[in-house]
């Protein structure tokens, strides 16, 4: 299918659910997912177009990073051991099954194992955020404890696929000392540059956010994705 087709399926598949949300008061981020799966399946949609990849990828990266500003700091500090333990927990629990059945019962690898049981123990946090949100349950205390806890789970993810499938080279460091680099003086620009160009139609505040998360993307990527990419360019 060609690219314009199957943005006008995806486009139309997101209005509708937008529609039915308002009309059954259902998350539109569950629906999103349902419509998702029925129109991929109905019209032999490729998942693996290379601007759907992209664009799916980079908007579940914005999702994530809004969810994690999302999460109240003062409350994270203030319930924190709640928080840790249940994030912790709720990752672990289900890690630990999952990964002992895919080795024992199933006869599955050690690295498939581990795979299948960090599949199987992360949580959503972009759609937990969407929820909360559409429920008015981010602004009280139970909402809260949820996004920070789901904000520990998401992390220990990140970490057990870190170990899983990490093979250092000479851009990791480089990708840790930038990450650590934006972590510390992101919120001491911001302020600055916000007030300076802010507040405008054109919206510099979420280019700012854009450019960083690209960057922080580009060095994420493995060699091997950035090795692809410069042959795909020279070839066109």
């Amino acid at each position: 299918m060609d690219p314009i087709s199957l943005a006008a399926i995806l486009v139309g598949g997101v209005l509708l659910a937008s529609m039915v949300s308002v009309e059954f008061g259902i998350s539109v981020a569950l629906i999103e997912l349902a419509l998702g799966v029925a129109l991929g399946n109905i019209f032999s949609l490729n998942p693996n177009e290379s601007w759907l990849v992209f664009i799916a990828g980079f908007a579940s990266v914005v999702l994530t990073f809004l969810a994690g500003a999302e999460v109240d700091p003062d409350y994270f500090r203030e319930r924190f051991t709640a928080s840790v333990t249940i994030g912790v927990a709720s990752f672990a629990g289900p890690f630990a099954v999952a990964t002992l059945v895919a080795l024992g019962p199933l006869g599955w690898s050690t690295k498939a194992s581990l795979i299948v049981g960090t599949a199987l123990s992360t949580t959503s946090l972009a759609v937990v955020y969407a929820v909360l949100v559409e429920t008015g349950l981010n602004t009280v205390r139970i909402g809260k404890l949820i996004m920070s806890a789901c904000f520990v789970t998401d992390m220990c993810t990140v970490i057990a696929l870190s170990v899983i499938f990490i093979k250092p080279t000479i851009w990791f460091p480089v990708f840790l000392v930038v990450s650590v680099a934006v972590i510390v003086l992101l919120p001491k620009l911001a302020p600055w540059f916000f007030g300076r160009y802010g507040d405008r139609v054109i919206e510099p505040e979420i280019k700012l956010v854009f450019a960083i998360l690209l960057a922080l993307m580009v060095l994420g990527r493995p060699p091997t994705a950035r090795r692809c990419c410069r042959r795909s360019c020279s070839a066109s």
